[in-house]
């Protein structure tokens, strides 16, 4: 019987080996899917991910290293990731925001080259109407014996 025990043992850690193998290509493999899609690495979210434990990322030092490695990246630079996929909620809000904002611009400058032209035209109708009003007040006589004039019917 005792014989059959170090078999045994064998076995379970071949096993256990195999089973840490399989978990750390897991979380590899989602830290890889984390980085090409510019999501946060953090330990909860490779945990979700992955899905493996929190215990099992803090305690492998290769995985932990890792991890924290790229978290201090991502803290120190911006993601450059987000500007080359133009599809992503982000990116799609900035350049609507940025649209926006030029065609706000676009309006107002139209709106005050309008206002400009509807003062100028408002002076004009002024003018015109003081000339009008000075023409009715006291006639010409050159304007009254004039055959040409506005109200000849010949």
């Amino acid at each position: 019987m005792t014989a059959g025990k170090p078999g045994n043992l064998a076995n379970l850690q071949k096993a256990a080996a195999a089973r840490t193998a399989a978990t750390i290509a897991r979380a590899e493999a989602a830290l890889d899917r984390m980085l090409r899609t510019g999501q946060p690495i953090t330990f909860r979210g490779l945990a979700a991910a992955a899905p493996v434990s929190l215990d099992f990322l803090y305690r492998n030092p290769a995985i932990r290293q890792r991890i924290e490695q790229l978290r201090a990246q991502q803290q120190t630079r911006p993601i450059q990731r987000r500007d080359i996929d133009p599809d992503q909620p982000g990116n799609v809000i900035a350049a609507l925001t940025g649209q926006l904002a030029q065609l706000k611009r676009r309006h107002r400058e139209e709106v005050a080259g309008l206002r400009s032209a509807l003062e100028a035209a408002h002076g004009e109708n002024l003018l015109l109407r003081r000339r009008l009003g000075h023409q009715h007040r006291e006639p010409s006589p050159a304007a009254a014996s004039s055959p040409a004039g506005p109200s000849a019917d010949h």
